[in-house]
């Protein structure tokens, strides 16, 4: 056997009867396209950390050999977005041989043989119960040149077990459980993720450490009702154990959690978070109603007045605890008084932001067979006087922030006015966006650096701060560091303040919460 000239540090020579030089095969690209939640965003994580382990590569810029789309199927439009798409890559796909597309998530756990029905050029459809499936299917797909078709009723392995990309080097997601044990009528996600099922807290600390020694210094731990953690193995406070044990992992700086859920929201979870330093001043706690009678139907096991109780007392022990929340409007039978009680408990609650939505009917769910759906007229009005509503009160909670000092965690994205006005963008320890500018001669911070600034201007989803030279306070982190070497790790220089992430995950969530349907 001739060894290649890159190895021997010679030239071959055909006297010695060596072959010509052949180059390696060019390694197949691959992109995730990613609908949906916090969830999925994780999931898509570990799709293309298994790719990765299998040997594909990130596409950078040119059009991917394989394209995975990880679905959402708890919006009506879900179906419409996931076929749009698939439609537009058809084409694509028969001027490039060999590429191939994978169907995957609680859309394709839901549909499954649909979506080969409907698109037949797809390679590979898999569940949300066996995402680490994904590199066979798609071996398998290639090698017998038909379509594969795999779901799974339960878990197969535990998903964290799996290898994974992280989206952020500076900022990770941590899942603590998976599946919901509830039955909201309205949901379709415990039909789709099945049981809840806990990790053990040393597995979930021993990741969370992980991602610290790898330079990370904030953490969101991840749950369909993150607070029920423990029920599985009997631990009633297990959560709050969590949150406290978390607070002992020395350079992790900020842990956040989502999303609760009221019913199960307990005074040592509020402790917790009071008493745990780096647990972050920020509460994502889901409403959809403030209707005792909508909450009723809706399966939901609280009431409004427990419901403004919680935030009361969250925000005794934590008075600048920014607080977010999801509303439903529409939901079937919902009456104008039902549509008012929930403008008044949120004029009551005072939600930084809102994740408002239109009831969308989704087949397979108890509230599509329910009678009195409404117009759609009706819940687009209703809809616009929500937001309306919560533009205003978020706009007042934001003006309170204005003189205020707060410590900002750069990020790698910017604004949409970045190029106009020259500024960064980051995260407040409670969650709040903050978009910043260097003063003249001020060193510039890289995404995972923390700054400290004076809030100059507020608007409903934003705030800014311009800082003079004596109030721009830059602490340069060990996720900073990181970002550093991501950037170097991928040939891209090291560049203060500007570029994205690391490829390989599109998101197709914002970063920001969509009011629309």
């Amino acid at each position: 056997m001739t060894i290649p000239s890159s190895f021997s540090g010679a030239q071959p020579s055909e006297e010695a009867g060596s072959l010509p030089h052949e180059a390696a095969p060019r390694p197949r690209t691959y992109q995730v396209r990613t609908f949906g939640c916090q969830m999925n965003v994780h999931d898509s994580e570990r799709m293309a950390g298994m790719l990765e382990d299998a040997g594909y590569v990130a596409a950078d810029g040119e059009q991917a050999d394989v394209v995975v789309f990880n679905t959402c199927a708890v919006r009506e439009n879900a179906d419409n977005k996931l076929y749009g798409n698939l439609g537009i890559l058809a084409p694509v796909k028969a001027a490039n041989p060999g590429m191939q597309i994978a169907v995957g998530g609680c859309l394709a756990q839901k549909d499954r043989e649909t979506i080969l029905k409907k698109a037949p050029w797809v390679d590979a459809v898999f569940g949300t119960h066996n995402v680490g499936a994904l590199p066979a299917l798609l071996d398998r797909a290639r090698h017998n040149n038909e379509a594969q078709l795999e779901i799974l009723e339960s878990l197969d392995v535990f998903p964290s077990t799996l290898p994974t990309k992280r989206d952020s080097v500076y900022s990770g997601w941590v899942s603590i459980s998976v599946g919901c044990n509830n039955t909201c009528t309205f949901c379709i996600v415990p039909a789709l993720r099945g049981k809840e099922k806990d990790r053990r807290p040393g597995d979930i600390l021993a990741e969370i450490q992980a991602l610290v020694d790898d330079g990370a210094i904030e953490v969101t731990l991840l749950g369909q009702n993150v607070n029920s953690y423990g029920v599985e193995f009997g631990d009633r406070q297990a959560f709050s154990k969590l949150l406290r044990a978390c607070g002992d992992i020395e350079g992790l700086e900020r842990v956040r959690f989502t999303s609760p859920h009221p019913a199960a929201f307990t005074d040592d979870v509020i402790d917790a978070m009071a008493e745990t330093p780096n647990v972050m001043p920020q509460l994502h706690m889901p409403l959809q109603s403030g209707s005792d009678s909508i909450l009723r139907a809706m399966k939901r096991s609280y009431r409004s007045t427990k419901f403004l109780g919680i935030l009361d007392k969250v925000r005794e022990k934590i008075p600048h605890a920014a607080i977010s929340t999801d509303i439903i409007v529409g939901f079937p039978g919902e009456t104008e008084e039902d549509f008012q009680a929930t403008l008044d408990v949120v004029e009551q609650s005072r939600f930084a932001t809102a994740f408002t939505f239109q009831y969308s009917k989704r087949p397979g769910t108890p509230a599509a067979d329910l009678p009195d759906q409404l117009p759609k007229a009706v819940v687009q009005e209703r809809f616009e006087r929500l937001t309306a509503l919560q533009d205003r009160i978020a706009a007042e909670e934001n003006r309170k922030q204005l003189g205020r000092r707060v410590e900002v965690m750069v990020t790698a994205q910017s604004g949409r006015k970045a190029e106009e006005t020259h500024r960064l963008s980051g995260r407040s320890q409670d969650q709040r966006l903050v978009h910043f500018s260097v003063p003249e001669g001020a060193p510039a911070p890289r995404p995972g650096d923390l700054v400290t600034v004076t809030i100059t201007e507020a608007a409903a989803f934003h705030l800014v701060a311009d800082p003079t030279p004596g109030d721009y306070s830059l602490r340069r982190s060990r996720a900073g560091d990181a970002w550093d070497r991501s950037q170097a790790d991928s040939c891209g220089a090291p560049a203060p303040g500007a570029g994205a992430g690391r490829k390989g995950v599109s998101l197709g969530m914002p970063s920001l919460p969509l009011r629309t349907p």
